[in-house]
Parts: structure tokens; C-alpha cells; sequence
């Protein structure tokens, strides 16, 4: 286990809870901790609450079951992540489940579609 953040109570708990799943660290960031696995932040934790990533392929899961997204700032911007169920923080079997959701949206967002170029008319003389 490598925590490269003085953490609290929480973020050690969540860290402690996912290591049979795979090796995590927590980077402090912005008040808060972002939840890597291989260098990749898939998931943060703020104000004492963890969320995983989502993205199109994941997201409705989580909206499924009433899950809450990240909001930050006066505005209440809604970012890629969301809340586990509660009874996944006392659970690492159910952590890790949703715990690989996270990692999951987190891969499939580091795969960045090629960019489509506009074919050029064939010149004609």
C-alpha cells in the first residue's frame, strides 16, 4: 500500500479497502485526493465522500440506482464522477466492483479516438 498524501481516516480506509483489488495511492489535490491506480486517477475523494469515474458507458448505472455525481463551486458543476453505494464503503468485495467501474471509464478515456481528416478532392488536370 502507497499513500503519497498525508491522508485522514477516510482516505486511508478507502485505500486499505481496495488493495485486494489492485495497488492505490492517494495524491492530495485541491482540498481533496485523487485515487490512482497504474498513474491513473480513476476515481477522488472530497469532503470526506468517494466517488468513481463515469462516462457514457458507465454513468447510467450509477444514475440507475440514484447515485450522486461530484459538484463543486457556486454553480454545482456536475463532474465525471460518482458515489458508490453506501454500503460499498464498508464492503471491499462491493468496493472493488465499483472500484473497477472507475478504473474502467478511466481506461476507456485514456484511448483517444483518432481524429477524422476531411478528404481531399483528388486534383484533376
Amino acid at each position: 500500500m502507497t499513500i503519497m498524501a498525508k491522508q485522514n481516516e477516510f482516505v486511508t480506509h478507502i485505500i486499505e479497502s481496495l488493495v485486494a483489488w489492485a495497488p492505490v495511492t492517494a495524491r492530495s489535490m485541491f482540498g481533496g485526493y485523487g485515487i490512482y491506480r497504474e498513474d491513473r486517477m480513476f476515481a477522488l475523494i472530497a469532503y470526506d465522500t468517494l466517488y468513481f469515474k463515469v462516462d457514457e458507458a458507465s454513468r447510467p448505472e450509477f444514475e440507475s440506482i440514484g447515485l450522486a455525481p461530484f459538484t463543486y463551486g457556486e454553480n454545482r458543476m456536475v463532474m465525471a464522477y460518482y458515489h458508490p453505494p453506501v454500503t460499498a464503503l464498508d464492503d471491499p468485495q462491493e468496493l472493488a466492483v465499483w472500484a473497477e467501474k472507475g478504473w474502467q471509464a478511466a481506461m476507456r478515456a485514456a484511448v483517444k479516438p483518432k481524429k477524422k481528416t476531411a478528404k481531399q478532392p483528388k486534383k484533376t488536370t
